[in-house]
């Protein structure tokens, strides 16, 4: 299915989305991107239906070429706090925010958001894999996560989060299980073991 450029009419829509929601560690992330009404591109497509590789070469592709661009990560201790819809939605208001042109209008991946500033907005489920700007969002969201979870897996190489990026998998439980939870671990999720656990 062709991506659309955009939803509304508007001159300057911005597309949002997060990455990392379902992460037992690191922040989650969030980017905005405002492309121009003339973008084109054929491997664009929601991040996860990509490979890491078309990603990486897709994320300078999106700097360059869009209008502005965005990106917020939204930490740990944040995430416990508030707990990760809330994380999510203000990581997407951060990423909107570091924008250099103002939206007229703001599109979202999934059915969550609070307005933002009064810009009239519209949520859209699977919003990725509809329209250019939101799926431009998403690999920027993923790319620059993925990134920051490389660097810190250099500090705690047993969990291996350059292959699991701070995902759920058998091999991150196994090393929470055998290794115990780090700062970088989100202490409201359920980790293993679980004594690890907040109780909130």
């Amino acid at each position: 299915m062709t991506l659309k450029t955009q939803f509304s009419s508007f001159d300057f829509e911005c597309g949002t989305d997060e990455a990392g929601r379902g992460c037992l560690a690191g922040p989650v992330t969030a980017a905005a991107v405002i492309l121009p009404t003339n973008f084109s591109n054929k491997v664009l497509n929601d991040s996860k239906q990509l490979s890491e590789k078309k990603r990486m070469v897709l994320k300078p592709i999106i700097e360059e070429l869009s209008l502005s661009y965005g990106v917020q990560h939204i930490f740990e201790d944040e995430i416990d706090s508030i707990n990760i819809l809330n994380a999510s939605i203000k990581a997407m208001h951060g990423s909107i925010a570091q924008l250099n042109i103002v939206p007229n209008y703001i599109i979202v991946d999934g059915n969550k958001f609070k307005p933002y500033n009064s810009i009239p907005h519209q949520t859209i489920i699977k919003g990725d894999s509809k329209y250019l700007n939101i799926a431009a969002a998403s690999v920027l969201a993923k790319t620059y996560r993925d990134l920051y979870m490389e660097k810190i897996h250099e500090e705690f190489p047993m969990y291996n989060w350059k292959k699991n990026k701070g995902y759920p998998t058998k091999e991150h439980r196994a090393a929470i299980e055998k290794y115990g939870v780090t700062k970088y671990h989100r202490k409201s999720f359920r980790l293993l073991p679980e004594q690890y656990c907040l109780d909130l």
